[in-house]
């Protein structure tokens, strides 16, 4: 069976983005989704079309066909009592829950990976103890939390 990767709003995201700050990112997103999900299964939340469709910005049409065909999670109320302890806990930050959402639907679905950019919150070596811990006390499976760059095979081309 392949390994579940539950993806977050910035992989649509990154994948249409055509600025030049964010250039190694994006490429490295699409040689990934292009190249590499064939391997996985993949999914998303109704958070992450909710995000695409609530935001401003060049590519929302694109990324929202992107997710098209993705499987969505289901919603579940035990998720939304994973996010309560989250923020609890300061695992995610009060000020914007979302990440504790994407961090719950990964965990409760037990995904083996969550596929973000956002190294601020989720993919943070120094979080990592912190989720960890947190999960094992709730008796949650722990995702590991990464970027596509750890997800190519280090023979791609990007």
């Amino acid at each position: 069976m392949a390994p579940t990767v539950y993806i977050d709003t910035t992989i649509p995201s990154y994948y249409v983005d055509r600025r030049e700050s964010l250039r190694v990112h994006s490429d490295r997103t699409r040689v990934w989704w292009n190249q590499e999900t064939g391997l996985y299964q993949v999914f998303a939340s109704p958070l992450v079309i909710r995000e695409l469709e609530e935001g401003d910005f060049p590519g929302k049409a694109e990324a929202l066909r992107l997710m098209r065909e993705m499987p969505l999670l289901a919603p579940n109320p035990d998720i939304a009592s994973i996010v309560r302890e989250y923020l609890e806990h300061h695992v995610m930050p009060r000020s914007d829950d979302r990440d504790a959402w994407h961090l719950a639907f990964a965990s409760f679905y037990k995904m083996d990976y969550l596929l973000t950019w956002n190294c601020a919150h989720l993919a943070n070596v120094n979080k990592r103890r912190h989720i960890t811990r947190i999960n094992q006390t709730l008796g949650l499976y722990v995702p590991i939390v990464t970027t596509p760059l750890e997800l190519l095979p280090p023979e791609s081309e990007f």
